[in-house]
């Protein structure tokens, strides 16, 4: 893909460079096998499961990464915004190499693995169709950075054999300090979702590939929304009872940021919800979100 050049779009209301993205709820059809998946196959742990609902997060941790909620009647996948895939971000390269060996040797369901300039990542797909990236990212000084804060991507084939050098082979799935790194979104209008993500969220344009793909981020991370319509254009939003995401969240470091997030919708006059403490609002392409204190 042939990046676009831009001027980084820089806006005037930003977000804290602490808020992050946090969580990702997926609707799923079979919750056990989803469930082991996720566990037994990618990594992660679970924090709590019922006949319902399963929160799963890293090793020795109570932060919720992935919620999966099982629906009844899922409607048949069809081609509707959502998500494209939920990225895992390992601490070091040394986890990435543990998890490569883990996903070859169990034959886990690889379907790339790329170097993008900033990050290393191991791309796969779920049984329901999710797609799922596990990442580390270089150190800060690798990465190309211009002047006015874009910060380009760049998509060549991963160094395998260098990543599995780095592993201890001390597999016990996803580490202490594994978060979700990014939200990579199907989206139905690129311009749309461009204006929702920086003038309304107040996030920056930090990669722009035309009318192709767009990410966003906030503070000087590479990241932490991408966007495509690689699917085509003007595509139906999600229904209740179709699989995929439910909903995504970003954390905030504190209550004072919740309510300045709050001011600024007010004064767009955008329109939200409360629920118990957290801010819910749908973005122009029907994708859920909320904002909430993170949670450790």
């Amino acid at each position: 893909m042939e990046e676009k050049k831009m001027a980084a779009i820089i806006p005037a209301f930003q977000l804290s460079e602490k808020t992050h993205t946090g969580t990702v709820a997926l609707k799923v059809a079979n919750l056990k096998s989803q469930t082991e998946f996720y566990k037994e196959v990618i990594g992660l742990s679970i924090i709590s499961s019922n006949e319902a609902i399963s929160v799963l997060g890293a090793r020795d941790e109570r932060t919720p990464l992935l919620i999966l909620r099982k629906i009844d009647n899922p409607l048949p996948i069809t081609r509707k915004t959502g998500l494209y895939h939920v990225a895992f971000h390992l601490p070091t390269r040394r986890d990435l190499g543990n998890a490569l060996i883990k996903y070859i040797t169990g034959k886990a369901p690889i379907i790339g693995a790329s170097d993008h300039g900033y990050s290393e990542a191991i791309y796969l797909t779920d049984p329901e169709g999710n797609g799922i990236e596990v990442y580390h990212d270089k150190p800060r000084e690798k990465w190309d950075i211009g002047p006015d804060g874009e910060i380009p991507a760049i998509t060549i084939e991963m160094d395998a054999e260098g990543v599995i050098k780095e592993a201890d082979r001390k597999w016990s799935g996803f580490p202490e300090g594994t978060i979700v790194g990014h939200v990579h979104l199907k989206v139905a209008d690129l311009d749309k979702t461009q204006e929702f993500y920086t003038d309304i969220l107040g996030l920056s344009l930090k990669t722009d590939f035309g009318q192709q793909a767009k990410f966003f981020a906030t503070g000087g991370y590479h990241h932490h929304i991408g966007s495509n319509i690689w699917m085509g254009r003007d595509i139906p939003a999600m229904e209740d009872n179709d699989l995929g995401l439910d909903y995504y969240t970003f954390f905030v470091p504190d209550n004072l940021e919740l309510d300045r997030i709050k001011s600024h919708l007010d004064e767009k006059k955008y329109s939200y919800e409360i629920d118990d403490t957290k801010i819910v609002l749908v973005d122009p392409n029907g994708i859920k979100l909320k904002f909430q204190e993170e949670i450790f």
